[in-house]
């Protein structure tokens, strides 16, 4: 038999009345041995270890059997940890009884008891179970805080954890404390992390809808303006517009052209119904001569270009402002026409290795040269914000024909239509304008109605005359409709500024170059096909360009590279690497020669370079 912790003894009603007479007060009445005492002198004594022991004993065993014999039976027993002999019971003993809380199975530090399960349970836990469900969490009986019963205890010292009682168990201890640190500080950084992504995402929300907000009151108020016009005779004429700007002295044009309509917005006559047809009617020439076209026979093999190397070098502009950043070639005349950071465009005769011309009136960086019909006609775009058309006079040099002030900030490219008879040019203000290139006159000024601020870096028309591509400084590349002067494409996926543009002739393909490499776009399914990306990402791709019968490819960024061009599927293959003898790492632009048969080359210093056969293998190809 085990014999449990004191308070875990039942509650009895210790009367000398209903004890064993072993365990009666010997002062008692009922004790022959002495005289009674008077009850009301009598005060209870506490009991004594033994008295406890007796009456757990007379509480379990029959009275009977209560003998003196078997006390001591029991009491050897236990002296000897051996069983004592079954005695009958007088409870039915189910459990050891314990002190320990039916929920949680430690101690409990506020006991209390159940008067319906007799269970004992912590006071806290029990109280918070009935509040949540109702009932005992042992047995399933309902159960309210009025049945459960308070124990009264003595002061209970919970003992020293094992951990605890020794310097290893303390310096483990202190690790788990050091390890939950850290922990709960990594997760105080993890929900910084996301609370500042949050916190960019909201910003980066708020940035767009405040573009969003300008860009409706920026068509709120073209609305307005346009809703005023209507309400009111326009006060300028075509044919008047057409008049003034034929009058032009000395290369400006007169002061009363710049007619500006209601906003301060200049005036444009916009592109009639007779351009509209003539440009049409390009188009269709154009694409039936295309289907019909071959590739000529004098076109540079590939085995030659894989032979070429520097053949010559041009020194055309100052020294104290080195750097060519344009390049055009006139086939048919072979001069070729260069744009320089000292503010001079350069023509040069090629065959005779002359310079013709150099024409000086602009006053910052010329951005973008171009040769019109036979070379009669030469545009330059320039950082001034200005365009110039210089015409050829007979003694071959070149004069200044007019002076275009439409745009507000950098003039970035200058291209010409296949009629010859119009040009565009495209600026960082956002905006291109379509020339008429006989009279000098703006048709029309083309911004993006989306409301984008982007401006334009560079611009080329389609090989059939009605589709016009540019990029722009947030790396969009748009194809616009000439007739209409609408964006009917995007291309996304550059880095960077678009820096330049190139159809091929077939009409399919389009090259664009920026930060970040080429892109090759398939028109017909307005989707990129095959990227190149041949420099380190510090290296910008700063030229793109297609020989005139679409079979190569050249860029230029560090070096130069040729590529032969193939179809969609097939592989694009590199054909031939020139290093940029310039020293300066910086290869601007690139253009191909009639048939391929020389690359001219504009860098980061004062000089043109050309790239072809030696003379005497040219000889000999040409034989």
């Amino acid at each position: 038999m085990c014999i449990t912790t004191w308070h875990a003894l039942p509650q009895l009603q210790l009367g000398d009345n209903h004890c064993h007479p072993l365990l009666r007060d010997p002062t008692s009445s009922q004790n022959p041995t002495r005289p009674a005492r008077s009850t009301a002198k009598y005060k209870p004594k506490s009991y004594t270890l033994r008295r406890v022991f007796f009456e757990y004993l007379d509480f379990w065993i029959e009275p009977p059997l209560l003998t003196p014999s078997s006390v001591s039976v029991i009491l050897e027993s236990t002296r000897s940890n051996t069983l004592a002999p079954s005695l009958p019971l007088r409870h039915s003993i189910t459990r050891v009884f314990t002190m320990n809380c039916s929920i949680s199975g430690e101690v409990p530090e506020d006991p209390v008891v159940s008067k319906k399960s007799g269970l004992l349970f912590e006071k806290r836990l029990i109280e918070t179970h009935i509040a949540d469900f109702g009932k005992c969490p042992i047995t399933g009986e309902p159960l309210t805080l009025d049945d459960l019963v308070p124990i009264k205890t003595g002061k209970i010292v919970k003992p020293r954890p094992v951990q605890a009682a020794s310097i290893p168990g303390m310096l483990g201890m202190f690790q788990n404390e050091w390890d939950g640190l850290m922990l709960s500080n990594f997760a105080l950084e993890q929900q910084l992390h996301t609370a500042r992504q949050e916190l960019s995402h909201a910003l980066y929300q708020h940035d767009a809808a405040c573009r969003v907000i300008a860009r409706l009151k920026k068509e709120r108020d073209e609305a307005r303006s346009l809703l005023t016009q209507a309400d009111r005779p326009f006060p300028v004429s075509a044919n008047a517009i057409l008049a003034n700007v034929s009058g032009l002295s000395n290369g400006k044009r007169a002061a009363e052209d710049d007619e500006m309509a209601h906003g301060g917005k200049k005036m444009h006559p916009g592109i009639t119904s007779a351009i509209i047809s003539e440009l049409t009617d390009c188009n269709a020439a154009l694409s039936q001569q295309r289907k019909k076209r071959q590739i000529p026979a004098t076109l540079a093999p590939v085995e030659s270009i894989g032979e070429y190397t520097q053949i010559s070098s041009h020194p055309f502009h100052k020294t104290n402002k080195p750097g060519i950043i344009s390049l055009d070639i006139l086939h048919s005349k072979d001069l070729i026409a260069t744009g320089g950071i000292d503010t001079n465009a350069v023509i040069f005769d090629r065959p005779s290795g002359q310079i013709l011309s150099t024409l000086s009136g602009h006053s910052k960086k010329v951005t973008s040269v171009k040769f019109v019909a036979q070379g009669e006609v030469l545009l330059t775009g320039s950082a001034d914000k200005t365009v110039r058309a210089w015409q050829r006079s007979d003694d071959d040099n070149y004069n200044c024909k007019h002076i275009l002030r439409d745009h507000t900030a950098e003039v970035e490219a200058v291209t010409v239509h296949a009629t010859n008879n119009y040009f565009v040019t495209a600026s960082l203000d956002g905006t291109w304008c379509f020339y008429d290139l006989s009279s000098g006159t703006c048709l029309t000024q083309v911004s993006d109605t989306s409301g984008s601020s982007e401006g334009y870096t560079s611009a080329a028309f389609h090989p059939d005359g009605l589709i016009l591509g540019t990029g722009t400084t947030d790396a969009l590349v748009k194809i616009w409709d000439v007739k209409n002067q609408e964006s009917v494409a995007k291309f996304k996926g550059h880095a960077g500024p678009v820096t330049a543009i190139s159809f091929s002739e077939n009409g399919y393909f389009l090259a664009t170059a920026a930060h970040d490499g080429v892109k090759l776009w398939d028109l017909r399914k307005l989707k990129n096909f095959r990227n190149f990306a041949p420099y380190d990402s510090e290296t910008p791709t700063n030229s793109v360009d297609f020989d005139h019968s679409g079979s190569y490819l050249a860029v230029a960024g560090s070096d130069i590279r040729i590529y032969q061009v193939a179809n969609v599927k097939s592989e694009w293959n590199c054909i031939k690497t020139f290093p940029d003898l310039s020293g300066t790492g910086k290869a601007t632009c690139v253009k191909f020669g009639a048939d391929a048969k020389y690359v001219a080359v504009g860098s980061m210093d004062r000089n043109l370079r050309i790239f072809g056969l030696p003379i005497e293998d040219a000889t000999t190809n040409e034989s």
